[in-house]
């Protein structure tokens, strides 16, 4: 396993919450990161522009001051997600805030971008860069990226279609660095079977969107509760990209999910104020079946850590064994 240092001994459970388009904010970051995994954001969450650096501050006091009371359990240290995308008009400023408080994990999306890398190497963070393939892997590492997000088949948001077993078998044929595997993972045993094939971390999403903190509406929330995979729509009308959405809030929308015109990449657009998609269509992935209520972060993650600890004594028994 090829886990960063930055998160050895700091992880109740190996994962980190993806990053998500207005639902994730500073509660939801510091609960995730205080209950032992990795919290992210996207830097375009905080809007305007200037909002970011009091984001940037909440979270480092709120943090600084839970390792200060809890000595023997430090906090996991957060991720700021960063769209790299030259649509992102922020891109230069928000990175900027990065350096100056020295976010310890970036994750880049839409692009891998050199100048990106060494803004954050400057003072010692680590970059992920997200990924739906082989190929785009090789151009991350090759640019300078330290590790991935292999997006794989049933991941929600912008996903891939390639199987997870064939993605990180493709990639660990040549990469040893730090992976992290996100596909329709919501429960401890799948976050194990991530790391049975090859990945160091699990990387989830669309459970997260069902707890207390999280920015989303409770239409939505319920929505994952009583969602199975079923109920997701791979489609790259919204942004230009493809992606996972719930069925329910696309027809909420007017729109028949089973008949969705092509959408094109001019439909993308991250400037202020102008992104539709996932505030009245939902992105979600196809684990959500695993989602039976709306509960805290900390009892998520306590959740998912009992049932991976349980996971692993399954393997363990003799009778599997045998």
């Amino acid at each position: 396993m090829s886990l960063p240092q930055v998160l050895k001994g700091r992880l109740s459970v190996p994962v980190i919450g993806s990053p998500l388009f207005i639902i994730s904010n500073p509660d939801l970051v510091v609960a995730q990161c205080t209950s032992g995994v990795v919290g992210s954001f996207p830097a375009l969450n905080a809007r305007p522009k200037e909002k970011l650096e009091d984001w940037f501050k909440q979270i480092t006091e709120r943090l600084g001051a839970w390792d200060e009371a809890h000595p023997d359990k430090p906090a996991a240290p957060y991720a700021v997600n960063q769209i790299v995308h030259r649509s992102n008009e922020r891109l230069i400023h928000d990175v900027e805030l990065c350096v100056k408080y020295k976010a310890p994990i970036v994750i880049t999306s839409l692009g891998a971008r050199p100048e990106v890398y060494e803004a954050v190497h400057s003072y010692g963070g680590i970059v992920l860069h997200d990924i739906i393939n082989n190929e785009f892997a090789k151009k991350a590492i090759e640019k300078g990226a330290d590790g991935l997000v292999a997006v794989a088949a049933g991941a929600g948001g912008h996903a891939g279609v390639i199987s997870p077993f064939a993605l990180v078998q493709e990639i660990r044929e040549w990469f040893a660095g730090p992976i992290a595997l996100s596909g329709a993972i919501a429960n401890g045993a799948a976050v194990l079977a991530a790391q049975a094939c090859g990945a160091d971390l699990a990387y989830i999403g669309s459970a997260f969107i069902a707890t207390t903190e999280a920015n989303a509406s409770s239409a939505y929330k319920q929505a994952i509760v009583d969602g199975y995979a079923n109920d997701i729509v791979y489609s790259n009308l919204f942004t230009g990209v493809h992606g996972n959405y719930l069925k329910p809030s696309i027809k909420a929308a007017g729109l028949d999910p089973d008949n969705l015109p092509n959408g094109d990449i001019s439909t993308m657009n991250f400037h202020e104020g102008t992104t539709k998609a996932w505030k009245d269509i939902w992105g979600s992935g196809q684990g959500i079946g695993a989602v039976k209520e709306v509960t805290s972060t900390a009892d998520l993650v306590a959740r998912l850590t009992r049932e991976y600890v349980a996971a692993k004594a399954r393997l363990c028994s003799p009778n599997l064994a045998s």
